[in-house]
């Protein structure tokens, strides 16, 4: 299998992982942003969906993360910006 080295493809990949992580979750998704605990809520998800993330890139590409960083704020913040939340 052929690594991904392109910014956009690594995107598309990290959304797809992020928004498959939000479908399966979404009751944990739900109560994290409702109490701002999110990120400790899925913690375990997060953390494997990234293995799975780099497993897939170049060695280059998304050194930082912040791909896949980006598409965890989009996906699972921005998207449910709808829901009651103690922050907002």
């Amino acid at each position: 299998m052929k690594l991904i080295d392109s910014p956009e493809a690594a995107g598309r990949l990290a959304r797809t992982i992020v928004s498959d992580i939000a479908l399966y979750n979404k009751e944990k998704v739900l109560d994290g942003i409702k109490h701002d605990n999110i990120f400790e809520l899925l913690d375990k998800e997060l953390k494997e969906g990234l293995e799975l993330y780099r497993s897939r890139l170049a060695p280059d590409t998304d050194r930082k993360n912040s791909i896949y960083n980006r598409a965890i704020v989009d996906v699972l913040i921005k998207r449910n910006g709808n829901i009651e939340s103690e922050i907002w």
